[in-house]
């Protein structure tokens, strides 16, 4: 396996950043309420971004963020401002890193590196910005550039374009079964990061790999 991968992909949101950092952020705002705020919204914004795929009704990744936040305050029937919701938007533009991430990332700089993302490019480069991450990264891809939400065949095809690397050269990482289910029916050999424990999705493409966190797949490359 060492020999044969060149390049390694990166989701980010579940699989370097933990999406669900930002209930300290709801619960500051809204008390007690942290916890069903951040399920909720990323539960929408995951499903927005499918909806509007198939609707052929593209917004970038930071309106359907914003959507989905509103969404699911409107659910849980909570009062907001303006400035509430700024606040909590630029959040997501903070996310805490995974413990391992950092280290993780330092061991493999002599790979290919990349991130690949559902979010748009000014929600990711804030985000990927610190340095001990930034410079491990060789390149950041969004699917905003080509308007193709993951996990579509074409953005898979935009990653693996700019990859210039064959299918069988790249390792493809995410927290998210979805997305392991759609990258390995493309061809990618796909490393699952189960950090929940979920169960595997009933898609038909069962991962090559899983790991509850990254560390895994240092033995692997």
């Amino acid at each position: 396996m060492s020999s044969s991968v060149k390049g390694l992909i990166f989701d980010v949101y579940g699989t370097l950043f933990d999406v669900h950092s930002v209930k300290t952020k709801c619960d500051t705002l809204f008390k007690e309420k942290g916890k069903e705020i951040s399920t909720l919204w990323r539960q929408k914004q995951i499903e927005y971004s499918f909806l509007r795929q198939l609707m052929g009704q593209y917004k970038p990744f930071s309106e359907i963020t914003l959507q989905s936040l509103k969404y699911a305050l409107n659910q849980l029937d909570i009062s907001y401002t303006k400035e509430e919701i700024t606040i909590l938007r630029e959040t997501y533009k903070e996310l805490t890193p995974y413990p391992e991430v950092e280290d993780v990332l330092q061991k493999l700089e002599h790979k290919k590196l990349v991130v690949f993302s559902n979010g748009s490019r000014d929600m990711l480069e804030p985000l990927i910005k610190n340095p001990s991450i930034a410079r491990c990264l060789d390149m950041t891809i969004s699917v905003d550039d080509i308007k193709q939400y993951k996990p579509t065949p074409a953005s898979y095809t935009h990653a693996l374009n700019m990859l210039n690397l064959k299918r069988e050269e790249i390792l493809f990482l995410s927290s998210n079964g979805w997305d392991i289910s759609g990258a390995k029916s493309f061809g990618f050999q796909t490393v699952w990061i189960n950090r929940v424990r979920s169960p595997i999705e009933e898609l038909d493409q069962k991962p090559h790999y899983i790991y509850q966190d990254l560390n895994g797949i240092l033995a692997l490359v």
